[in-house]
Parts: C-alpha cells; structure tokens; sequence
C-alpha cells in the first residue's frame, strides 16, 4: 500500500540524524514539517527538498524542544499546513553531553547543575510524544489501521551505560524504558511508539574531543546512516511493531539491514515478573479516556 500522501513531523529535522530521516520520508511520497532550533537550517533544508520536488513536500517551523509551548506553536502549525492529520511523529532532536556539574572541590557554596541535556534529550522527547499522542487520539485510522506512529531517536548509551556521560545516558535510558513501557499500552489505541539506538553516527553534533569521529572509526564504533534509515523505514505503513528498542550496533552484525530488535533483560524471579504486572493492573486505570 502505498504511503503517498502520508504526513510526518521531524525535530531536529535540520541536520544529521533528522535531516536523513526527512529526505527518506519525502522520497516514499510522505509530507514533512521540520521543526528546529535553527529556524533558518531548516528552511534551508524545506527548500532544498521543494525545488527537488518541484511542489511543496516540506514546510519547517523553528521550535524549541525544551519548551512546552514553542512545541505547541510548531505542531499547531504542522497540524494546520498538512491538512489536519499527522501519521508520523519524529522526537529526533538532540545534544551530547556536557559537563554538568564542574569538579570543584575548594568550591564554596552549591552550584546549579546544568541539566540542558536533560532537558532536550529528556524532556524534549517527552514533550514531542505527548503532544503527538494527543493529536493521534483525535484521529481516525487511516488505511494502515494506525491513528499514529512515533520513532524517537535515544542511543546505545541508552541501553548500555556510559559512566562520563551521566546525564545522556540518563535521558537515554529514559526514553528507552518509556518507549518499552508505554509502546506496549498504546496499540490498544492503534498507536504505536519504538525507539531507534544508534551506536557512534557521523554527523554534525559536537561529541567528545576533536578527534572523536576519526578514532571511533578506527575503532570500528561508527555505523552506516544508512542502517538507520533501514530501521526508520521498517516502521513505517502497516508494521505493528511497538515498544521496542532497535539498536545499530557498533562493530559487525549478523543483521542484513544493520539493525537488530534489542530484548528487555529476562526477570530475575517469577516474583518480579508478578511485580510489574500487578503494577500494570493497579495503574493502568490512568490511562482511561476522559470527557
């Protein structure tokens, strides 16, 4: 079936990771707001995929992922230049670490810790899924039987962590135990939700030292944009995967398309798998609808 006609909303759509993801959207015939902090980057990049297409394919919008109401702005804006309905949501926009509480051992006092990776990486994401979430639930479902599908980018990092980047992999690990929690809830709804892990990607983000690219490489840590995009793209139509973690792995893989469904560690005790489901049943009366 095909997917022509569809429409998408991508943060961080300006460069790396998002900018790839648009242009693989826009070629299977899908319409794409790209929302950014940089307003005129992703201007840039709506222009550069119109003139290619000779029609419009793609708006943008400058948006803020670590505020709330610069989130509503954008969306309200896609909402209303793609027709009313949104069948993909993108929470891509991301920084990398930074130092977020100075060693200062002969300091006097407490300093506030600098949390901005938090608050895109963390934050932003949730932020993202909640607004799609609730556009999703005004929707009928369109040929796929989907009201809606979200792919958020988090990080081997959030699945294995990294002791000098404490605060990335924090927001990591986080969007991967949301998706794998409430990716499982949602397709009662026919919405669906799954994170995408990529291991060390080249691209326009500042990591680590100067060198960092070059001696990842050497190390065999870098993967193909293109492994990535193969898993973007498995979600897409009629697949019914949701709440699962897809990691790009460094290194090589047995995986033809460079990505494999990473598992949920096993339950140490029958016990803790009683655990969680007894939660699941004792709070799963919040998500009933509401009037």
């Amino acid at each position: 079936m095909s997917l022509k006609g569809q429409t998408a909303y991508v943060t961080g759509g300006a460069s790396g990771i998002g900018r790839a993801v648009t242009a693989m959207l826009v070629e299977k015939g899908i319409k794409v707001y790209i929302a950014d902090l940089n307003k005129q980057g992703a201007e840039s990049v709506a222009k550069e995929l119109n003139d290619k297409a000779g029609s419009q394919v793609a708006w943008s919008v400058g948006v803020d992922v670590t505020d709330w109401d610069s989130q509503v702005a954008g969306f309200e804006a896609a909402i209303k230049d793609l027709g009313g309905r949104i069948d993909y949501v993108y929470p891509i926009a991301g920084i990398a670490e930074v130092s977020w509480l100075p060693n200062r051992p002969n300091q006097k006092g407490f300093v506030k810790p600098n949390l901005s990776v938090w608050d895109v990486d963390g934050t932003g994401v949730l932020y993202t899924c909640a607004i799609a979430i609730q556009q999703f639930r005004r929707q009928e479902p369109n040929n796929f039987g989907s009201r809606g599908k979200i792919a958020a980018v988090s990080s081997v990092r959030g699945l294995y962590a990294c002791p000098a980047m404490p605060v990335y992999s924090a927001a990591k690990f986080g969007v991967v135990g949301f998706v794998r929690a409430f990716g499982k809830f949602l397709p009662r709804e026919k919405i669906s939700i799954n994170a995408i892990c990529p291991a060390i990607v080249k691209t326009g983000i500042n990591i680590g030292r100067s060198n960092w690219y070059e001696e990842a490489e050497k190390l065999d840590l870098v993967v193909k944009m293109e492994s990535l995009i193969n898993a973007f793209e498995s979600l897409l139509g009629g697949s019914d995967v949701s709440g699962e973690c897809i990691e790009i792995p460094a290194g090589k893989t047995d995986a033809p398309n460079g990505w494999i469904l990473k598992p949920q560690n096993d339950f140490t005790t029958s016990e803790s798998e009683v655990h969680v489901n007894y939660s699941n049943s004792q709070f799963a009366h919040q998500h009933d609808p509401q009037q």
